[in-house]
């Protein structure tokens, strides 16, 4: 149903919902015709450059082996360090030099977010049309690109597959936050769009075999151990650039490998840390002190030896390698063991440079560095902060920062993505990072840190800034899972969380947004009291987040809450007032009491179009809300009349690509059918629909409610079996998406079991 939404200061209109599968009044998108571009040739779509000091391991023969074979799937199974992601990259680049014509394209498969902006990247790549719409369903774009065979060979490699969770079930939506599995033979989940075809094969590194088995079959997994003695020996000299420190007498080397327990990230860590400090530091001198700091690892292992032991991931030599190295970064480098703090915040990959430059309390971290370590010879000059002089330049600051990031990534500490604007982290170096915060008690300074940098950055969910939201929105979840202690950071992290609430709404993330919105909501209320305009906001997402999953008595309770104390804090014809009175009236709108809606959105319209202007969006959105409760009553001229106004506004106004002036389209087609002009609505209906499958996705709510629609339509001008094989894929859908129990499932459920009964009973006749 049509409702505004109470963004605080930036009020804007948001239609949403359905009504036994009649009104269509949620959001749409069209995109303006794209010029056609040259398709180009096959090439490499990876965020990292290629190893020079890659050591040819046997197993790499096994891996082209079995990626050979037409449209296979092969997963490489490992512990975290083993090696898996730097054979995955090796093998992409060898594929590229064996076939050319091959395309090699890379995934980051960690969580969803990642995963959907590696289809970004692969989609702007190939130059796919109607990728270019901050909102198109890229992953039916990337598939549909895939299963051409026109387009070529490739292969597609999915890095960190640890949880296929998100790739293997459904979106977790739905009534009551309703868990909803995928169904038997149901074809969207992610990993369908994942082709089954000749042309192309596809290489998974993971962790845990059983993610593995989502995705391959048994015969078709790799396990990826230690390095052998001679591969891990070759690989320690590359790192150490084949020079000689005159300390190999003998089996030095060999036996801080055994140490090491032959792992490459640990090698790799062990070989840039002596390769740091020579000429004055040697192998053996390593080897003393990796036994030293194992046998007083306490403050690492034995601090939260669960946390760091988990899956079985983090080996002993890893976590010790990491803490030598750090242990030294901190003493001659403070402001980089800063950098790597605040870093280990934030999802680990995608890190962007932007959000990491200010790091306002670092004077605080270094002087505990000083006073820690005041015996060693450090380097504080960093041009960050100098309370003192208060005169370092831009410039200065740049390239203090450039050179923190050049010493962690000597320390293979973290990695620069091929854009050069984001960074990664091994997740082991991240835990190690956290767990060494927690058992030193900066965990709270470096959370804080992180959380003002991101509220900084992160933007509110309006349409034009889809898409940095959407780069930032795996941060924005990882904020969410670290809830700061302080008050005023609390603040910060309810601002995150309420800028990330509404861009899922927007993306129709029921749960995400209800999560999100909660937490919003109580943290204003402890901090800020009941009535306080960024509590109300807070409880109008939760409201809005209600509406979206159906729960609407809930949503009514809390709108009422919120548009009473607006009324008696701000006045009746206050903006935001305004804004909760059509929130409430939209969710009267879907529990059937349209006398009641009409009689607040005829009140909204009236007041907006005083004190805003006829041409303002609310007013306009106020206009469509009235006109949807007027065609719900069956006055359908009426309703029209507004529908058109507000939609030739909007064109004018808006534009034509955008939301809302979709969305009067969309209303408008809803008249049509209800006029009897089957053809006008049939041809909006499908035009709908199709630019909702290919920009939202076919799993969006929105895209369900144009499903639902063009089926009733398909019935109503008589295609009988075109309408009902609609609704059924539509109801098997909303069942998955949206829960058994939301509203809209139960009405098109009703609607599919009436209409199968009308053929039966049609069949017995005959």
């Amino acid at each position: 149903m049509a409702s505004a939404i109470s963004f605080g200061e930036a009020n804007s209109g948001f239609q949403a919902g359905i009504i036994h599968g009649s009104v269509n009044t949620q959001f749409h998108h069209y995109a303006p015709p794209e010029r056609p571009e040259t398709p180009p040739n096959p090439s490499i779509v990876i965020p990292f450059s290629r190893d020079t000091d890659f050591v040819e391991r046997a197993i790499l023969d096994q891996i082209h082996q079995k990626c050979a074979v037409l449209g296979s799937r092969t997963a490489l199974v490992g512990l975290g360090g083993v090696g898996k992601s730097q054979l995955a990259i090796e093998y992409a680049y060898r594929t590229r030099d064996r076939s050319p014509e091959t395309w090699v394209f890379w995934a980051h498969a960690s969580n969803t977010a990642r995963f959907e902006q590696s289809f970004r990247d692969i989609a702007n790549c190939v130059k796919i049309s109607g990728r270019q719409n901050p909102t198109a369903n890229i992953f039916q774009l990337v598939h549909d690109w895939l299963c051409d065979e026109k387009k070529g060979k490739w292969a597609l490699i999915l890095d960190n597959m640890d949880d296929a969770g998100f790739l293997v079930e459904a979106r977790r939506t739905g009534q009551n936050g309703q868990i909803s599995g995928i169904e038997s033979g149901n074809p969207r989940s992610l990993v369908s769009y994942f082709p089954q075809c000749p042309h192309g094969s596809i290489l998974i590194t993971t962790r845990s075999e059983d993610e593995a088995l989502n995705l391959v079959e048994q015969r078709d997994i790799i396990i990826i151990g230690p390095m052998s003695s001679e591969d891990a020996l070759t690989l320690f000299e590359n790192k150490l650039g084949g020079v000689d420190d005159g300390s190999n007498d003998g089996d030095v080397g060999a036996e801080l490998l055994i140490a090491l327990e032959f792992m490459p990230l640990a090698i790799v860590q062990a070989a840039a840390y002596i390769l740091r400090r020579r000429p004055r530091f040697s192998v053996r001198k390593y080897l003393q002190g990796f036994r030293e700091s194992d046998r007083k690892r306490a403050s690492l292992l034995d601090y939260n030896s669960k946390q760091l032991r988990r899956d079985r991931e983090a080996k002993n030599s890893i976590i010790v390698t990491w803490q030598i190295s750090f242990d030294h970064v901190r003493k001659t480098r403070p402001s980089a063991a800063d950098l790597l703090s605040l870093m280990s915040f934030f999802d680990r990959q995608g890190i962007p440079d932007a959000l990491l430059q200010d790091r306002s309390e670092q004077i605080n971290s270094r002087q505990d560095q000083r006073e820690s370590t005041a015996s060693s010879c450090v380097d504080d000059d960093t041009g960050y902060i100098d309370d003192e002089e208060g005169s370092a330049s831009q410039s200065s600051m740049s390239d203090g920062f450039e050179e923190d990031v050049s010493v962690l990534r000597n320390y293979s500490f973290i990695s620069v993505n091929t854009n050069g604007t984001t960074f990664e982290m091994h997740g082991l170096v991240q835990l190690a990072m956290k767990i060494w915060l927690e058992a030193h008690g900066q965990i709270e300074r470096w959370k804080r840190q992180f959380i003002k940098n991101l509220d900084a950055e992160l933007p509110t969910g309006e349409y034009e800034n889809w898409e940095k939201c959407r780069a930032l929105f795996p941060h924005a979840q990882s904020a969410a899972a670290q809830r700061p202690k302080e008050q005023d950071s609390l603040l910060d992290w309810a601002s995150i969380l309420y800028n990330a609430a509404w861009y899922a709404l927007r993306m129709g993330k029921g749960v995400e947004t209800v999560n999100m919105a909660v937490h919003v909501m109580k943290v204003r209320k402890k901090i800020l009291g009941d009535e306080h305009s960024g509590t109300l906001n807070g409880m109008a997402m939760v409201g809005l987040a209600h509406n979206l999953n159906g729960q609407w008595d809930d949503a009514e309770k809390l709108e009422v809450q919120v548009m009473e104390t607006r009324k008696t804090k701000l006045g009746v014809d206050h903006p935001d007032t305004l804004t909760s009175m059509a929130n409430l009236a939209s969710t009267l709108w879907n529990q059937g009491r349209w006398d009641d809606a009409e009689k607040l959105f005829v009140q909204v319209m009236e007041t907006s179009k005083t004190k805003l202007g006829v041409d303002h969006p609310d007013t306009l959105t106020s206009m469509a809300n009235l006109a949807s409760t007027l065609w719900n009553q069956g006055r359908w001229d009426d309703a029209e009349k507004l529908f058109v106004q507000v939609m030739e506004t909007r064109k004018t106004k808006l534009g034509v690509d955008h939301p809302d002036t979709l969305t009067s389209m969309a209303n408008l087609a809803s008249t049509y059918r209800n006029q009897g002009r089957w053809d006008d609505a049939e041809k909006l209906f499908v035009q709908v629909m199709e630019t909702r499958k290919t920009k939202l996705g076919v799993d969006h709510p929105d895209t369900l409610t144009s499903m639902n629609n063009l089926a009733f339509t398909w019935k109503g001008s008589g295609k009988e079996i075109e309408a009902v094989r609609l609704m059924e894929e539509c109801v098997q859908l909303q069942k998955r998406i949206l829960g058994v129990n939301h509203p809209d499932s139960i009405s098109s459920c009703t609607a599919l079991d009436t209409w199968k009964a009308e053929q039966e009973d049609v069949a017995l006749l005959i």
